[in-house]
């Protein structure tokens, strides 16, 4: 397996599970936290139907799935503030809307189009340094972020009526975050694809709230594990030869059933004293 380090597709690779891992572990523990774990897959299907305009009108598909990303996400929070529509309610909208016009657009768009399932299913191996910049650029801006207004991004995650009354910025930080989860997941399309971001997601949070509580560990813990599961499932395609996208995300329920046993385990050990 270490001869495939030789080949620079697969450095480039790691490199990117890794830039994943990270900035999935604190946009994933954001929406773990505010109960808001569906906005991920909203906000992936309504990318579907960026994708399909892009194929029709002959522009980048990636730039138009980040507008329609970017879009859906700041509707969904317009929505539910202005138009008292309830959150998961707004994600449906977003949701059918976003693949209903990907299917119309694609249906309407000419040939074939074959990196779509690219999109839909995701290759880590095709990754480009392109891409590695931009998302090396968006963990920076994320990082910069997150250190700025961590108090603030914490409070607001886990009850953001206490945090307006308390006198927080309560609509930027919501609007900003929303945001950057808008772009994150446009970015991890590339990685892992649609079908598959939702797990990338929330799997390594839910695993990791198994035995901590708070943001901070909850986002770290879970960096390491999407990190050891990403690269587990990089190295273990290229001996059973599937994709590894898929192996990634098998190895995180995995792991998160081997934590729940765990946990039950102790809970009984410490029952029995």
């Amino acid at each position: 397996m270490l001869q495939y380090l030789e080949y620079p597709f697969f450095r480039q690779a790691l490199v990117a599970v890794l830039l994943l891992s990270v900035c999935s572990a604190v946009i994933g523990t954001y929406i773990i936290s505010r109960r808001l774990v569906a906005i991920s897959g909203g906000v992936t299907h309504a990318c579907f139907g960026g994708l399909g305009l892009g194929y029709f009108l002959g522009v980048n598909p990636v730039f138009m799935a980040a507008l329609f990303a970017i879009g859906s996400s700041v509707g969904v929070e317009v929505l539910s503030r202005r138009f008292s529509l309830r959150e998961d309610s707004a994600i449906a909208v977003v949701w059918a809307l976003g693949m209903a016009l990907g299917v119309l657009f694609v249906f309407m768009t000419p040939g074939y189009v074959p990196e779509l399932n690219a999109f839909l299913f995701g290759n880590i191996l095709t990754v480009s340094s392109s891409d590695l910049w931009a998302f090396g650029i968006f963990a920076a801006v994320l990082a910069v972020f997150i250190a700025w207004k961590r108090r603030q991004i914490v409070a607001v995650a886990f009850d953001s009526d206490f945090s307006a009354v308390s006198g927080l910025p309560v609509r930027f930080v919501s609007y900003a975050m929303t945001v950057l989860v808008a772009v994150c997941i446009v970015l991890t399309i590339r990685l892992v694809g649609i079908m598959l971001l939702m797990s990338m997601m929330s799997l390594p949070m839910i695993t990791a709230e198994v035995f901590w509580h708070r943001f901070t560990p909850i986002a770290l813990v879970s960096a390491v594990i999407s990190a050891f599961a990403s690269f587990a499932g990089l190295f273990l395609s290229t001996v059973v030869d599937v994709p590894c996208s898929a192996l990634i995300v098998i190895i995180l329920a995995v792991l998160f059933v081997v934590a729940k046993i765990a946990a039950a385990f102790r809970v009984g050990v410490n029952g029995q004293e």
